[in-house]
Formats: C-alpha cells, structure tokens, sequence
C-alpha cells in the first residue's frame, strides 16, 4: 500500500509518509505482528465496503476503494493510521482501559478474527464518542459470547464472515447498545446466537477438553463475578474421572458395570473437568482419595470444586448433576443479550412477501418428464443445510439461505440452473460450466451448468456446494 503514496509528488509523498504511512508500519513491524497488516487491511476495507477482500486482492481494492471514496489523499490515509491504531489496540493488546483490556484478552483468547472488522468499526465510534466505553465493553462481550455458544452448539463461526462485515448497516447508533443486542437477538437459521435451552442441552455432551485454548474457557469461567481474580497459572486442567483407558479396579466400582461406555462419553465434558494446582499428586487415585487429600477437591479455593468437597462418589449421574449445574454458570458468563419483548420488535425486519407462484406453475417438474430429476436435485439441495428453504418464482425454482445460491429454470429435457458466484470462482474440472456474465439470464449468479440426467447430479451438486459455502462466507 505504502507504494500507492510512493506515486505522488515527493513533497506530498514525505509528508504523508512521516506523519501517517511510518507510524503505522512500525506498529506492525514487531516481528510475529509483520503479518498481522494485510490483515488489518482487509479489515479495513470491510469496515467501509462491507465485502471482505480476499487476501491476494488487498492491493486491487484499496485502490478501488481510494477511487470510490472520494475523500483527499491525505484525508484517506489519515483515516487509514487512525484505524490501525484502534486494531493494534485490541489485537496486540495494548489497550491501556482495564475493562477493555480484558474484554479483548478474551476475544482474542478464543480468536474469533471474523469479528475483527466489527469490532474495529465498535472501536472508531468509541474513539469519536459515539460509543460509550461500558457499552463498548458489553458489545464486545456480546460478540465474544455469540461466537463461544456457536462453538458448543457445533455451528461454525466461519459462517459469520459476511454477517459481521455487514452487522453495522442494521444499527440505529443513536441508541447503540439497544440497537446492537437487537441485531444479535434478531439473527437466525445458521446465522443464530444459540439460546439458553440448545446451548445447555449442547453443553452436557460436548467435548470441552480438545479444543483451541481450554484454559481460556475454564479460566473466564472461574473469574467470573469475582472481584478478585484468582490468578491461575499455576493451575491446570485436570479430569475428574482419569482419562487412563485402564482405569483401577475401584474406579471400574466407582462408576458402575457399564464404565467404559460412562468414561467414553463424558471423560471429556463439562461436569468432568476442573482446574487444580496438583496434578501430579491426584494422579489416577479413587475419586475420595483426590477428594479428602492434601490440597485435593475438598481443599481447593476454586469455586469450580465447591460442590465437590461433599460429593460421595463420583458417577454417571454425578457428572450430569455437575453439568447441568456448571451449564447453568456457563450460561450466565457467555449470556445472550436481553429486550423487552416489545422493543426487540421494534428491530424485526417485516418479511418478505413469498412467491404467488407454486410447483404446480412448472408442468415440467410438476408433472413432466424432468418431475423425476428435479426431485431428486431438491432433495439433495435441501439436505445441505436446514436452513435452506425454496420459493417458486414465474419462471424458475430458487433456493437460498439469505439470498439465492442456485436457481432452477425447468425446461423441457433439462433443468438449467444458475449458480449464484462469479464465474472465476467456479471449481469446474470437466468444464460443463458456462459463464453468463451480462447475457441477461433468468436467475442470479454469473455460472450456468445444465442438469440432464440423474448420473450427472453428484458432479453438479459439487458445484451447487461450492456457490452454497460462498454465501455461507467458507472460501
């Protein structure tokens, strides 16, 4: 980027340079944070486009987004430094606000960078005073939560791409926190912030143990309420029940005839994971033996091992009662925002009118010799994802999550559809694609690839995939 300034008259080019383009390098500069500028551009550029470049366009489109704007040169770049001295803020941590500090240690802890660009957009409105520094806090705790229930419940964050890059066009920021929870509680289908019934039920039987930095969920949860914080690096993570797949004769007593299957469902789980500052003692010892020990559960300043000092052995059912307690202490770090009824729907979007139009419209997939095909091709398109849903239009069938990704125009020997991508984005080995860029073709999406006969449907469905994960943000 810094070559774009390198084009201007060397008077400007200085200026620029020293006061803007220099300080910005050298807060990027500090060798494992090198990489984190293209980033950051890319984060940029979808604050204020709403599209997230892909990484090997940076370049292209800053340049396009300098033509677009509008703004003076120097007005462009000084925007740009401001921006990244926020990002460097909060992703290096060197936010110097306590509470804030802390909100971002958290997000970054988990790494849920999809919501950078939002959180960078939060951070510029909290610089101008749009954004007051307790709400601040609370919307990054919200995205936080979004992204950690999202996680229990198995949906993938990865989804949430466009979602963030677009969340602030539905905010009223002249009530910004009532405004932003609403936003959160109004997202849907695989966009969704799960409630507090999915979330729970998930937690019970989720593996809480092999995922990306355990600790930092252990730790919050520990943490929280507390207005001292227990310092806990010193403390690791221990399972209750042994992960030892040879467990001792009175650990197989201990949780009954069927411990194998009892261990193989919930050695990893909630109700079966603690923190404790002695490991190496507790060893694969009888649970009342790691219970009554010096420094075992009975001892332990924890409040995660309160209901373990008395607990008389250590079962199936004790790991669901501790479960179904801990999830209800999950469930208030990681909360979902809260409305009133009447002022969360005062944020719900009227809905779109569904088509007048219905199969019955089509004789040649209601009832003609494509019937059969068709059916087959819906079936297979409506198990991608339950989300999806159909809507028949005058002239073809479409299907979508938010917008369409493939549309289906019945013809008499062949269904002609239209995938909803650029054409360079298509992934076509036996070359059946053809690109339709401005021919002006029913349907959305700039691929078409035409389905004759059922042996070609494994092939097309691949690329109906590939134009379902674009909009789902997975490329």
């Amino acid at each position: 980027m810094g070559s774009i300034i390198m084009r201007l008259e060397p008077k400007q080019q200085d200026m620029l340079y020293n006061r803007y383009w220099y300080p910005m390098e050298r807060d990027f500069s500090h060798g494992e944070y090198s990489w984190l500028f293209n980033q950051f551009m890319r984060d940029f550029l979808t604050v204020k486009t709403g599209n997230p470049p892909r990484i090997g366009d940076i370049y292209e489109a800053f340049k396009a987004y300098m033509t677009s704007s509008g703004d003076d040169i120097e007005e462009l770049i000084a925007d740009v430094r401001r921006h990244a001295s926020h990002y460097v803020a909060f992703v290096r941590e060197l936010e110097t606000e306590p509470r804030l500090l802390d909100a971002f240690k958290d997000l970054n802890s988990y790494k849920v960078d999809v919501a950078y660009p939002l959180v960078l957009e939060l951070y510029n409105d909290y610089a101008y005073n749009i954004l007051e520094q307790g709400e601040f806090v609370e919307c990054v705790r919200i995205i936080e939560s979004c992204a950690f229930r999202r996680f229990v419940c198995g949906i993938p964050t990865n989804s949430m791409n466009k979602t963030f890059a677009r969340f602030s066009k539905d905010l009223d920021k002249s009530r910004y926190l009532e405004s932003f929870k609403a936003a959160f509680l109004n997202l849907s289908s695989y966009r969704r912030m799960p409630k507090n019934e999915e979330f729970q039920r998930c937690l019970l039987t989720k593996d809480m143990y092999n995922m990306r930095n355990k600790a930092y969920w252990l730790r919050r949860l520990e943490n929280h309420g507390r207005k001292e914080r227990v310092p806990l690096e010193d403390y690791t993570i221990e399972h209750i029940m042994p992960q030892n797949p040879n467990l001792s004769e009175e650990w197989q007593v201990e949780l009954g005839d069927n411990w194998q299957q009892v261990q193989e469902t919930y050695l990893h789980t909630l109700g079966n994971l603690t923190l404790t500052g002695y490991n190496p003692e507790l060893s694969d010892r009888p649970f009342a033996d790691r219970r009554d020990m010096e420094g075992g559960f009975a001892q332990s300043p924890l409040k995660l091992n309160r209901s373990l000092a008395p607990q008389p052995q250590w079962n199936e059912q004790a790991i669901l009662n501790r479960s179904e307690q801990l999830s209800n202490m999950v469930a208030d770090v990681w909360a979902v925002p809260e409305l009133p009824a009447d002022v969360l729907l005062n944020y719900m979007k009227p809905e779109q009118g569904k088509s007048e139009y219905t199969l019955a419209d089509h004789p040649h997939i209601a009832k003609g010799i494509m019937k059969e095909l068709f059916q087959k091709f819906r079936t297979q398109v409506l198990a991608l994802d339950d989300s999806i849903h159909e809507d028949y239009l005058k002239l073809y069938a479409a299907f979508k999550l938010d917008t369409n990704f493939v549309d289906a125009v019945p013809q008499a020997s062949t269904l002609r559809l239209s995938l909803n991508m650029k054409f360079e984005d298509i992934h076509d080995p036996r070359g059946l694609c053809k690109d339709t860029t401005n021919l002006g073709r029913w349907g959305n999406g700039d691929v078409e690839v035409k389905l004759s006969q059922a042996s070609e449907l494994p092939y097309v469905m691949e690329l109906v995939q590939r134009a379902l994960d674009l909009q789902l943000g997975e490329d």
